[in-house]
C-alpha cells in the first residue's frame, strides 16, 4: 500500500498536498484499491466554497458510489479535467495524474487536524483488522 510520506491525510482516505495555501486533494491508495475500477468521477465546481468534512463530489466504481470529502476549509480553485475522460487515473495514479481538486484553503493550520504518513497507516491497518 503506497502511503507517501510529504502527504496529509484524511480519516474518509483524502490526501492532501499542500503547497503555501494551495491543496492539491484525492483519494489514497488504499481508498481506490477498495473502491475498485472507477468509471465516472463527479467533480465539485471551481468557485465552491467548501467546509471541511463536506462531501464535495463522487467517485462511482464498478463496487459502489462514494462521497469524496474535502478535508480543509476553502474555495475550489481548479479541477482535474482529464478525469472526465480518463477517471481510471484515479485508479492508476492515485497521487499523481489522479488528483481530483485544488482549493485555495482558509486556514493552513486546518491542516495540523490530518493524519501523516504513520497515523493514516494506523487507521488503515485497524480498518483492515490488521492490528
Amino acid at each position: 500500500m503506497d502511503i507517501p510520506p510529504d502527504l496529509h491525510y484524511s480519516r474518509e482516505h483524502e490526501w492532501v498536498r499542500l503547497n503555501g495555501s494551495v491543496a492539491r486533494i484525492g483519494i489514497t491508495d488504499f481508498a481506490q484499491d477498495s473502491l475498485g475500477d472507477v468509471v465516472f468521477v463527479q467533480l465539485p465546481d471551481v468557485g465552491l466554497d467548501a467546509v471541511a468534512g463536506a462531501s464535495v463530489s463522487e467517485i462511482e466504481s464498478t463496487k459502489s458510489v462514494s462521497d469524496v470529502y474535502v478535508p480543509l476549509t476553502g474555495v475550489v480553485s481548479a479541477v482535474n479535467e482529464a478525469l472526465a475522460e480518463q477517471p481510471e487515473l484515479v485508479n492508476q495514479d492515485p497521487y499523481g495524474t489522479g488528483w481530483m481538486f485544488e482549493l485555495e484553503v482558509s486556514d493552513v493550520s486546518e491542516v495540523d487536524a490530518l493524519l501523516d504518513a504513520a497515523a493514516y497507516r494506523t487507521l488503515i491497518a485497524a480498518e483492515a483488522g490488521d492490528d
